[in-house]
């Protein structure tokens, strides 16, 4: 009699026991009961509020803000910072009323915290009151921009000065002005030069020929500038003002206007060089003369 079929039946039986055999076998253990009762159970410090990844493509959004959940000491004076959850745990540190700290664990009762020397420790629930911190969702301001408002500014100047673009000089001048608003700013000043004229034949009524002249010319004015780009490290700015011209003896009430650049080199110090024309009518009722004067300055500015 021909046993072939049951012999095969017989192998394809042994062949699938086995392999049932080693499936089971590679299945991970099960756990036990004092892994399923884990003390410490690690929560999220940080919770998201929003977050750009989960927005729809080309949705725009900015960065994720984030809240901390934080735990504050305000029960007593001197607190107990444990090495695990549990009164017989060692102690690691005691911190003074009003300290907070991130958690990163909780069990129960306990709250796992990180401490601010880097180490992790457990503090009782008793002891602290738990909170989010909210200080990454407040407005914070570009720390490449600065606000000088409300600062005063003291400028030190030389340059040349022109005298009805027909003479070179040096001038001196000092300014004092305030910081109004973000753009704003308004100053007043005072400049000295000596005007060098050489000798020329001016047209006037009478025809007169006048010799070199030599004289001191002492200027005062209030001024507005309004900068382009303020609160950053270089800004240009345009200004305006009005004051007068003493000189010979005599006062003229004079405008100026004109533009410049302001460099600072730092929080409070900077350097501030700038073209400005005042224009100012001259001499006497018979032969008066309207002078457009170019002052090139280059001075050192603080603010204080």
């Amino acid at each position: 009699m021909n046993n072939t079929p049951g012999i095969c039946l017989l192998l394809l039986a042994t062949t699938f026991a086995s392999a049932m055999a080693q499936s089971v076998d590679s299945l991970p253990p099960a756990p036990t009961p004092q892994e399923q009762s884990a003390p410490a159970v690690p929560i999220e410090a940080a919770t998201t509020v929003a977050d750009s990844t989960s927005a729809p493509q080309g949705a725009g959004l900015g960065p994720r803000l984030t809240t901390v959940r934080k735990v504050k000491l305000d029960r007593e004076d001197r607190n107990v910072i444990r090495a695990g959850p549990g009164d017989a745990f060692a102690i690691v540190s005691v911190q003074p009323k009003g300290a907070s700290f991130p958690v990163i664990a909780k069990n129960g009762v306990w709250y796992g915290v990180q401490l601010p020397d880097g180490q992790s420790g457990w503090i009782h629930a008793s002891l602290c009151r738990e909170f989010d911190d909210l200080s990454d969702l407040e407005w914070k301001p570009n720390p490449k921009r600065y606000n000088r408002t409300g600062s005063f500014i003291g400028t030190a100047y030389a340059g040349a000065y022109a005298f009805d673009r027909k003479s070179n000089s040096l001038v001196l001048g000092g300014r004092l002005g305030y910081y109004a608003f973000d753009r704003i700013q308004v100053e007043g000043g005072v400049s000295w030069t000596r005007v060098n004229r050489p000798a020329e034949i001016v047209e006037n009524l009478f025809g007169l020929t006048l010799e070199a002249e030599k004289f001191d010319m002492l200027s005062y004015h209030m001024n507005v500038t309004w900068e382009l780009l303020p609160g950053r490290q270089m800004v240009p700015f345009l200004t305006v003002g009005a004051g007068s011209s003493l000189m010979q003896g005599e006062t003229e009430p004079s405008f100026n206007f004109g533009a410049g650049t302001t460099l600072f080199l730092s929080r409070r110090l900077a350097m501030r060089w700038e073209v400005r024309d005042y224009h100012f009518s001259s001499g006497s009722d018979a032969a008066r003369v309207t002078n457009d004067n170019i002052e090139f300055a280059l001075g050192t500015v603080y603010l204080f």
